[in-house]
C-alpha cells in the first residue's frame, strides 16, 4: 500500500508533515509505505531528526511548490515539478494509491478533476465535513464548498456519496439522510430544495428521513445532511468561527467544543473520484497529518472508491 504525502503543503511545511509521519509510524505494524513528495534538501534532515523508519518511506524530490495565492490551473500547468503536480502524476500512474496535501486547495481540486476524474455516473464530485453531535455521535454535511450552484440531481448523488462514506468510513450503520431546509414539512424551501425532496424520497439506495433545519445539525435527526456548496460553506465557516471564539474564551478543553478542532479529522476526501484524494487545512499540524494518513489507509483498505464505482454502476443499470 503506497500513500503519497505532499511534504510542502501547509503553513508549517515540511516540519508538521514530518511530525505527522512520526506520529503515524510510531508503533505502526501495517503495510503502508509513505511517498514523501517535496524538496529533498529540506525533508531529509527532518526525517533523520525524527528517526523516521527508512523502510516505511520513499522520498520523491519535487523542487517546486505551488503557493496559496497562485492561480490553481496556471500553477499546475507551469509548475510540473511541484509537489502537487508530481503527487497527481504518481497517483494517476498507479505508483501511489492515495494522495494527501494541505497545500493550495484550488490546485488540489483542479488536479483531482483533470487528472483522476470523476467516477462514471457521478455528475460532480463533492467534499464533506464532519459535524460533531451533542450526543457524542458524528454527522456528515455535504457539499461544503466545491459546488456553489447545484441541481437537484446532484444533491441526490451527494446523498448517496455521503451515505456510503458514513457507512464504510465513519462506521454508521444504515445512515439516515436529511435535506437541509428552512422547515421540516415536505414542500418547504426554495426551488432547489422543493425539486430535490422527491428525488431523495424515491431513492431506494439511501435511508431518507426528510427535511432537517439548521438547528438539527448538532442533534441526531440525520446522520448525513445534504445541501448546496454555497450553503454548506457558510455553515462550515460559521462553525470554524464559533470554535475560534471558544478558544479566545479559553473553552478549548470543553469536551464537545474540542471535537470541532480540525486536527481530530485531519482533512476531507474528495468524494466521487476514482482514487482517494484528501485535502487538509492550511494550518495542519502533526496530529492532523497523522489523521489524514490514517484516513487514506482506511479508504484504501476498505476499497471505498470501488464501492462507489459499484454503487453508481448499479444506479445506471436500474435506469
Amino acid at each position: 500500500m503506497n500513500i503519497g504525502l505532499d511534504m510542502m503543503g501547509g503553513d508549517y511545511a515540511p516540519l508538521e508533515a514530518v511530525k505527522g509521519l512520526h506520529l503515524f509510524l510510531k508503533g505502526y505494524t501495517g503495510k503502508a509505505v509513505l511517498y514523501c513528495i517535496g524538496k529533498q534538501e529540506e525533508i531529509s534532515p527532518l526525517l533523520q531528526e525524527y528517526n523516521i523508519d527508512d523502510s516505511r518511506i520513499k522520498i520523491v524530490h519535487a523542487p517546486e511548490v505551488i503557493g496559496y495565492h497562485e492561480h490553481p490551473t496556471k500553477a499546475l500547468k507551469e509548475k510540473q515539478q511541484s509537489s502537487i503536480a508530481i503527487g497527481f502524476h504518481l497517483l494517476s500512474t498507479g505508483k501511489i494509491e492515495a494522495f494527501i496535501s494541505a497545500g493550495n486547495t484550488g490546485a488540489m481540486l483542479v488536479g483531482t478533476m483533470y487528472t483522476i476524474k470523476a467516477i462514471a455516473g457521478v455528475m460532480r464530485p463533492t467534499i464533506a465535513t464532519i459535524i460533531p453531535r451533542l450526543s457524542g455521535k458524528t454527522g456528515l454535511l455535504l457539499d461544503v464548498g466545491l459546488n456553489a450552484d447545484c441541481k437537484p440531481e446532484q444533491l441526490n448523488q451527494f446523498a448517496l456519496l455521503g451515505s456510503l462514506y458514513a457507512e464504510k468510513i465513519l462506521g454508521i450503520e444504515n445512515p439516515s439522510v436529511g435535506l437541509l431546509n428552512v422547515g421540516e414539512e415536505e414542500g418547504k424551501g426554495n426551488q432547489l430544495a422543493q425539486a430535490t425532496y422527491p428525488l431523495l424520497k424515491q431513492n431506494s439506495s439511501i435511508n431518507f428521513c426528510g427535511n432537517v433545519e439548521g438547528r438539527d445539525l448538532i442533534h441526531d435527526k440525520a446522520d448525513v445532511v445534504v445541501c448546496d456548496g454555497f450553503t454548506g460553506n457558510v455553515i462550515l465557516k460559521m462553525a470554524e468561527t464559533i470554535y475560534d471564539i471558544a478558544i479566545a474564551r479559553k473553552l478549548e478543553n470543553d469536551e464537545y467544543l474540542h471535537r470541532f478542532h480540525y486536527e481530530n479529522y485531519g482533512g476531507t476526501p474528495v468524494l466521487g473520484v476514482a482514487k482517494p484524494v484528501i485535502i487538509g487545512h492550511g494550518i495542519s499540524n502533526g496530529k492532523a497529518f497523522m489523521n489524514m494518513i490514517a484516513l487514506a489507509e482506511k479508504m484504501i483498505e476498505s476499497g471505498f472508491c470501488d464501492t462507489l464505482k459499484e454503487a453508481f454502476h448499479a444506479e445506471k443499470e436500474e435506469k
